[in-house]
């Protein structure tokens, strides 16, 4: 029984290795009810945690406490080809019952499976009309999931939950593969959302319609009033108060250091003017050993209370280092391959019209779900394959480099290995260096592929391309951001502005082509048609 509407987690720790150091150790957050959007970088457990708050893994210590029943978001929606819409909702099991009812079914269990919901039918279609009109349709309910788009799966997932009615809902990046309508539709669900909602997500816009913001960071929860912007505001504050602590604590530590100098200094005049007076005999020798024992003594406790200051100055300065967090900032030399602006690199050949995409030019592909973006890139790339978009695409450069959301590289390979391929004759030395400015440094250069982390992965895969020697004419990025930690989006976007080639970006995410400081915008719809737009 719950004793409070909010999430209590109390020393929670979870690990998938029993031998091994835990995921999640000793975690203590109070979640209040509203709608809470959960940030943390790649790796540190964002989705294991809603698998806790859901039941579908146990803790291995301490416990968690929440005001309800919680459902979550399925993540294999895409899997699912041939599941009904009425499995989607969550109530196949309920409309099967109602349906052997009505064909005359005395079955208890029938009766007990339909409960109270003998209107489910009715409202399921209601909700649907409101929520995703484009399945407003006679016998939608079992239409399959093949037959929807992207977004429609999404938000008639979304309609699921809704009819659940639990306590707490749980979603993990869904605006992953939405197109702007579909998103848009989306973040309307979330804003008239009645209950409890926790959210994972790198989209901004989603993060801006929360009331909080939990944050984990190197294994500690943080809670944060206020939306995303608020919550960078904050951050960006306690950084630069910390910072400022760092200054101020190694200040004091060069101050003591200089102190203990003094002090070290004197104590030796001092010494020395003893033995010269022992020399010159000034005093009687019982009375001159007595001294040199007092100052000997006095020596001793001031060079122990000056090493004790230094000592704590120097600790001083290794609290505030603590609070200020490492450089996450990807810098990149400039990469100019030398491509003339104005020299065509590759062509979007649509029904109606051709883009040309030339050296220098900042491009953005957009259009709905399902009209063929990736279609047009992966004939842009493989031309000789069948076309399955009614748009074509040409390329007229060699060198060229291609950035997907699968970011395949070699498991086997080293990070090292990697990106020296497509920089042969650089020594490793220098591609050492190189990489560090991707915060790919010391050891993780040597470690094979497979053992990276997802933000590891994806500098290596985006290091291999702005590294390559000779440097690529155009980079072709196919939804770049989809499970990227806000971070690596970051990071992406520093690392784009150090190039100089031709840049062609598919994306739904509006937030990302706002920041690339695109040219212009080129939709694409349904019969092959291209649409020129201005920069967004």
């Amino acid at each position: 029984m719950h004793t409070t509407d909010s999430i209590v987690l109390s020393g929670l720790s979870f690990g998938f290795d029993p031998l091994g150091p835990p995921l999640l150790d000793g975690l203590n957050a109070t979640i209040p009810p509203g709608r809470t959007g959960v940030v943390g970088r790649n790796g540190t457990g964002k989705t294991t945690l809603l698998r806790l708050l859901s039941g579908e893994l146990r803790p291995t210590a301490g416990h968690l406490e929440t005001p309800g029943a919680v459902i979550r978001l399925r993540q294999d929606l895409l899997q699912r080809p041939e599941a009904t819409v009425a499995e989607l909702l969550g109530i196949d099991h309920v409309l099967g019952a109602l349906r052997a009812i009505e064909a005359g079914s005395l079955e208890q269990t029938d009766y007990d499976t339909v409960g109270q919901d003998w209107d489910v039918e009715a409202r399921a279609i209601a909700l649907l009309a409101r929520r995703v009109p484009s399945l407003h349709a006679d016998g939608v309910l079992d239409r399959t999931a093949a037959t929807l788009s992207g977004g429609e799966l999404m938000l008639t997932a979304m309609c699921g939950l809704e009819l659940a009615g639990g306590a707490v809902a749980l979603l993990d990046e869904p605006t992953n593969n939405l197109d702007a309508r579909s998103r848009e539709a989306l973040h309307q669900a979330v804003r008239e959302w009645d209950g409890t909602l926790l959210v994972v997500s790198h989209d901004v816009t989603l993060l801006n319609l929360v009331d909080s913001i939990l944050e984990l960071h190197e294994g500690r929860l943080t809670l944060h009033g206020g939306n995303f912007d608020a919550y960078q505001e904050h951050l960006a504050a306690e950084q630069a108060a910390a910072e400022q602590a760092v200054r101020a604590a190694e200040q004091k530590l060069r101050t003591e250091r200089r102190e203990r100098d003094h002090v070290q200094t004197a104590m030796a005049r001092r010494e020395q003017k003893s033995r010269k007076d022992y020399v010159n005999k000034r005093a009687p020798r019982i009375t001159m050993k007595s001294w040199a024992e007092k100052s000997e003594k006095v020596r001793a406790a001031e060079n122990i209370k000056a090493a004790e200051k230094v000592a704590e100055a120097a600790a001083a300065v290794g609290a505030a280092e603590e609070r200020v967090r490492a450089d996450r900032s990807i810098r990149v030399d400039i990469v100019d391959p030398g491509a003339a602006r104005g020299r065509r690199l590759a062509e979007l050949v649509g029904t109606n019209r051709t883009v040309h995409v030339t050296g220098g030019d900042r491009i953005g592909l957009v259009g709905d779900n399902g009209v063929g973006k990736t279609s047009l890139v992966r004939h842009l790339l493989h031309p000789l394959e069948p076309r399955h978009t009614p748009a074509a695409g040409r390329l007229l450069t060699t060198r060229y480099g291609h950035l997907d959301q699968r970011l395949e590289l070699d498991d086997a390979a080293t990070v090292l290995e990697v990106v020296r391929r497509a920089a042969p004759e650089r020594q490793p030395q220098e591609v050492r260096g190189a990489l560090a400015r991707f915060l790919l440094r010391g050891e993780a250069v040597d470690r094979t592929v497979a053992t990276l982390s997802g933000g590891e992965r994806f500098r290596v895969a985006l290091a291999r391309l702005l590294l390559a020697d000779p440097p690529p004419e155009l980079l072709i990025l196919d939804e770049p951001t989809n499970n990227l930690d806000l971070d690596s989006v970051g990071q992406l976007v520093d690392a784009l502005r150090s190039y100089r080639g031709g840049l062609l970006v598919i994306s739904h995410d509006q937030h990302l082509l706002a920041r690339l400081e695109l040219d212009q915008v080129v939709e694409l719809d349904r019969t092959g048609a291209l649409t020129e737009h201005g920069a967004p």
